[in-house]
């Protein structure tokens, strides 16, 4: 039987705080907190389990060009 449920994204994988509309990766979860870390790095922010969501495909597709993007201006 197939669900309508959504699951959370995992560890390593690109989600969307929708409580602060920040994409970033999930570095883990610690004291009810995930931790979030943006995509092209940086320090990370603690976000709610409930306010994490898988991202659309044109989210995910959208976030991994500009991190592309600013990682070829910086010469890497």
């Amino acid at each position: 039987m197939a669900s309508n449920q959504q699951t959370r994204p995992g560890i390593g994988e690109l989600a969307k705080d929708s409580a602060s509309g920040r994409i970033g990766v999930v570095m883990g979860e610690i004291g009810g907190r995930v931790q979030m870390r943006p995509v092209r790095g940086g320090r990370e922010w603690d976000a709610m389990p409930g306010s994490i969501v898988a991202l659309s495909a044109r989210e995910e597709l959208s976030a991994r060009l500009s991190a592309r993007n600013g990682n070829s201006r910086a010469g890497l």
